[in-house]
């Protein structure tokens, strides 16, 4: 049993670090830098893919991240500054020697580099762009003239398009001559004289299909343009509504300027996702672990304090029933619990509407729908718990009544949580504010009022 129990915690840890850096990797990289040793630091790092390069940029503290950056020199590869968080590019491409700089951005494609450098003060940009061949730099420039955050930024301009009348042949034997398609894609996109975008052809199709075949007669089922100032998490969205690998991106009047490929849709999806995460927490949806300490406390202060104001509305509430606390001491100890169940009920409303705001699953059509749903549960959650601090009350305090307050309570605070949970973000996100930012506070302090207010104002009705 013992060995079963000891080989279960062991596929348990390497699941654990499975895609993670291995510490021994990290302290034999470490260890090549102190000792300046170059060619034992490349073979160390020859293996590792760029992710976990830029990984571990951003787990080593900076005297050694500089030590590790000038000694691997040349060998810097443009990717890991793409997959590097974005709050260190800054740092690390300071860091690089001018000529390892350029040929490492030299290596990215158009978005990647847009990506790169939009961030970047202005003599760090203009270095990256100095290092681009012309048209690559226009084209960045270009994608830079796009709002932030909008499908302009986040193409890339590398396309391979053809022409209607194009056979597979035709595709084939232009892709073959070619010396500047794209390192990855995934489409062939069809566009008629003026360059709009009319269908997309998968490179699997055009392979499979004889060369007399017309492209137009294999064309995807499923084709949307993206236009480009359209939101990146709408595009993002559309991309895993509609099982999109990748999409054409247009100008205003239709023509075809860049494309999105999946990898750059799912990018987003993630970081949308991840500053929910974050936001449901309080916490800025731009917080990482590799922030100053000054930062993540600028960042974080102000929900704080947001919360110590609810924080004192409670109290406030809690104040106006000293005399009946003064006299049954019980009621003291039994009303953080009446507010905990409220705040965590309310907490697991709010992260389900949140979530759903987010996937645009929670819409004007089904809203009545869950917000009923969400208060039959915590009716039906209420009255449970109510049976249990009922008995709970009565067994503890030996009194009948104070366990039917605190039962009265119990359901009255979670239907509340559960209503408040849901109509809060909903109300919030008509109102233009994110709410999963904002949601979190606003339902503590509807469910600590209430949970308050109910416990100790039917406390004074039935006790006193």
């Amino acid at each position: 049993m013992t060995e079963e129990l000891e080989l279960e915690r062991e596929e348990a840890d390497d699941r654990e670090d499975a895609y993670t850096l291995d510490r021994k990797a990290i302290a034999a990289i470490l260890n090549a830098v102190e000792m300046d040793d170059r060619d034992r630091l490349i073979e160390l790092m020859e293996p590792l893919h760029a992710a976990d390069i830029a990984d571990l940029l951003e787990q080593i503290d900076s005297d050694d991240r500089l030590g590790l950056i000038h000694l691997y020199g040349k060998e810097f590869d443009g990717d890991i500054l793409s997959e590097l968080d974005e709050t260190l590019r800054e740092e690390v491409i300071g860091i690089l020697h001018p000529e390892v700089l350029a040929d490492a951005v030299r290596e990215l494609d158009t978005d990647d580099v847009v990506d790169l450098v939009e961030d970047l003060d202005q003599p760090q940009q203009d270095a990256i762009l100095g290092a681009l061949e012309a048209g690559d730099a226009a084209a960045v420039r270009q994608s830079l003239t796009y709002p932030e955050y909008s499908a302009g930024r986040l193409m890339q301009r590398e396309v391979v398009m053809a022409p209607e009348h194009w056979s597979v042949g035709d595709a084939i034997d232009f892709m073959r001559n070619s010396d500047n398609l794209p390192e990855q894609f995934y489409h062939v996109i069809l566009v008629d004289p003026k360059l709009r975008p009319v269908a997309n052809v998968t490179l699997g199709k055009i392979m499979s299909s004889r060369r007399d075949v017309l492209l137009r007669s294999i064309t995807e089922e499923t084709f949307h343009t993206i236009p480009v100032t359209q939101y990146e998490g709408d595009v993002a969205y559309a991309f895993n509504q509609y099982h999109l690998i990748s999409a054409p991106v247009v100008d205003d009047n239709d023509r075809l300027v860049g494309v999105i490929t999946i990898d750059d849709a799912m990018a987003v999806l993630d970081e949308e996702n991840e500053e929910d995460i974050l936001r449901l927490a309080g916490v800025d949806g731009e917080s990482r672990l590799s922030d100053r300490v000054i930062d993540t406390t600028k960042r974080r202060f102000p929900w704080l304090a947001v919360n110590l104001l609810t924080a004192v509305l409670a109290s406030l509430v809690i104040a106006q029933f000293e005399e009946a606390i003064t006299q049954v001491v019980a009621l003291a100890v039994l009303m953080p619990i009446v507010a905990s169940m409220g705040g965590n009920a309310g907490t697991q409303s709010l992260t389900v509407a949140v979530r759903a705001l987010a996937t645009r699953d929670l819409t004007t059509a089904n809203i009545w729908r869950v917000i009923r749903r969400e208060v039959a549960v915590g009716l039906i959650n209420g009255i449970a718990f109510a049976v249990i601090m009922g008995i709970v009350g009565l067994l503890w305090f030996g009194s009948a009544q104070l366990g039917g307050v605190i039962a009265a309570a119990m359901v009255v605070n979670l239907v509340v949580a559960g209503l408040a949970g849901i109509v809060i973000p909903v109300v919030l996100d008509k109102a233009g504010i994110d709410p999963a930012l904002a949601s979190g506070a606003f339902v503590t302090t509807v469910t600590d009022v209430v949970g308050f207010f109910a416990f100790l104002g039917l406390a004074v009705v039935v006790l006193l």
